[in-house]
């Protein structure tokens, strides 16, 4: 059985689907892996969160950082796998959508936020720490190429991208959203991650404590490999669309 059967016949068992997506799934829009052997963190380190709110230096290099990667998130575009899984919410069977990504490209492609769960935010919105405005990146990034210093918002307040940061506590609400769709899905996915962040990794165990059928598609070995009762080792690019075309016809 080829792979795409494979996970056709494994997605035609479920009604009420749980799908996790990893950074494999954005590769293919020209998104940089973090993680990986060529990953954004073998060159550049990360600022954690209580840096960034305790030093003017650090939240310069943080902006330094994200402006460095704005223009290539900016004209990212959604691909096959994004679009597929927007088939999926339209066939009414996918019953929440968990992202460990940052990029906004499942929102971008129709992804509806009744069903789409950003558990690390998004780099399509910034955010005052002080105020909690969410607002357009662009500006703010234009502000920082001007002045090279870390912008405030008007109301004095630290601005930064809407992600969470090393060190930064995940939404309680996003958390316990996602652990509720865990709790009701039938069936469960998860796409281009090697599943090893946590708590974002731990959302398919809760379904899998329950008995529910786990299936992951990865390049490469992930975290979960010994507990999915189906394990494909490929580009999710290259099985995910088809499968879910399958699923239309």
């Amino acid at each position: 059985m080829s792979h795409v059967d494979a996970l056709l016949a494994f997605l035609r068992r479920g009604r009420r689907i749980l799908v996790v997506t990893g950074a494999g799934v954005s590769t293919g829009s020209g998104i940089p892996d973090f993680r990986g052997p060529q990953g954004i963190w073998k060159r550049r380190q990360p600022v954690y969160f209580d840096e960034f709110v305790a030093s003017e230096d650090k939240r310069a290099e943080y902006w330094d950082y994200k402006v460095e990667g704005w223009d290539q998130f900016r004209d990212a575009r959604p691909n096959a796998t994004h679009l597929a899984l927007v088939t999926l919410e339209r066939l009414g069977v996918l019953h929440a959508l968990v992202t460990q990504n940052i990029d906004g490209l499942h929102a971008a492609a129709g992804s509806s936020d009744a069903v789409l769960i950003e558990v690390h935010g998004t780099n399509r919105r910034v955010e005052c720490l002080a105020c909690r405005t969410l607002s357009d990146p662009a500006p703010w990034v234009e502000r920082f190429r001007a002045t090279r210093t870390a912008p405030r918002c008007d109301c004095g307040g630290l601005v930064k991208f809407a992600t969470v940061s090393f060190g930064q506590a995940l939404d309680p609400a996003v958390l316990a959203r996602a652990s509720e769709a865990a709790a009701n899905a039938d069936l469960v996915l998860a796409l281009g991650s090697t599943l090893s962040v946590h708590p974002a990794a731990s959302i398919p165990l809760l379904a899998v404590e329950r008995g529910v059928p786990y299936a992951v598609v990865n390049q490469g070995a992930t975290d979960h490999d010994d507990v999915a009762i189906l394990k494909i080792d490929a580009d999710v690019a290259e099985v995910l669309p088809a499968a879910v075309a399958g699923l239309v016809t």
